[in-house]
């Protein structure tokens, strides 16, 4: 468990992105996949429900044992709230309310953030659309981890310590490489999740506190569906820096193994991506891909040539317009 991985340094590429290319070459080819594009209606209704659903369990938890409280956090918890954090990916790219009602996409997003305990819903969007406009952008993309992740979790055993605890660096992140000023609506955003969460603590107590704080960070950190953050874009074949996951755990995650669909048609809902794939086959059928999370948690952790320093990083020039 002690092995060093033997990168030293991100992998640094003068290419732009490969999605912009091939967004345009599927779209003359195949110009009906527009029709794709625009708002999930159900998105909010399942939305809902989740939440729903979540607050159910407030209920239900806070006289159960200890023991069951953390059992049903890291079975029943982490996985809702996995799923919601998905859920508020969806709803950045507007595809709750559509383009035309981006304010009432924010706020919906705040609604959904409820049950997760932490309030990140309007930062995530802030940053996540710069990820997708400069995918591996030096200074730009907080979804690179830093130098410091790269040279300090360099082997086995560091590398199991760094997913279990990706959720403080995903937190971390955003403040040592691209800071931004703090916008009124995360400040609002605070305010309504601490308002919630003193709530919940002093209507039904500690134990729902604990489920909803634990089940976000334990979903987030070593459990099946976190699988994806490594899935995504981390370089497991040298030339290829997105990868799609085409496997059963999509029907939790709003499609987000759709990777490669997702980053060339991000107006496309989640729920259409599949379509996307069938329409231009021929785009996708010889890309790298995954059938298993959980096999590309152990394969990251135990191949001593993968490490956070395994992504495609590129220095960005000319305007840089960020949110």
């Amino acid at each position: 468990m002690g092995n060093r991985v033997a990168r030293e340094d991100f992998e640094w590429v003068y290419s732009d992105q490969p999605h912009a290319d091939r967004r345009k070459e599927i779209l003359a080819k195949y110009p009906e996949i527009k029709s794709l594009m625009g708002p999930d209606h159900r998105l909010k209704w399942i939305v809902c429900t989740m939440v729903a659903v979540q607050f159910l369990a407030f209920y239900l938890v806070k006289d159960l044992p200890w023991k069951w409280v953390m059992f049903w956090t890291y079975v029943f918890g982490s996985c809702i709230n996995h799923s919601i954090t998905l859920a508020i990916h969806e709803i950045s790219h507007n595809t709750a309310f559509g383009n035309s009602r981006a304010r009432w996409n924010r706020w919906f997003a705040i609604f959904a953030n409820l049950p997760f305990g932490l309030p990140y819903s309007a930062s995530f969007k802030r940053y996540h659309l710069d990820h997708h406009r400069y995918l591996g952008g030096d200074g730009v993309d907080v979804d690179i981890p830093t130098d410091f992740e790269g040279w300090f979790f360099c082997t086995r055993l560091r590398k199991l310590f760094w997913i279990m605890f990706q959720p403080l660096f995903y937190a971390i992140r955003p403040l040592c490489i691209n800071p931004k000023p703090i916008s009124h609506l995360e400040l609002i955003n605070v305010a309504i999740q601490l308002s919630f969460n003193t709530l919940l603590y002093w209507t039904c107590g500690a134990k729902p506190l604990v489920y909803m704080m634990m089940g976000s960070m334990l979903g987030m950190g070593l459990h099946p569906i976190s699988g994806h953050f490594i899935a995504e874009h981390y370089m497991f074949l040298k030339g290829h820096e997105t990868y799609s996951y085409y496997g059963s755990l999509n029907l939790l995650t709003f499609n987000v193994g759709y990777h490669n669909e997702h980053h060339d048609f991000p107006s496309i809902p989640g729920r259409r991506l599949p379509m996307v794939k069938k329409i231009a086959e021929e785009y996708y059928r010889d890309l790298p891909y995954y059938t298993s999370w959980v096999k590309v948690l152990y394969d990251f952790i135990m191949d001593d040539e993968l490490s956070p320093y395994s992504r495609v990083k590129r220095r960005l020039t000319g305007d840089i317009k960020q949110e």
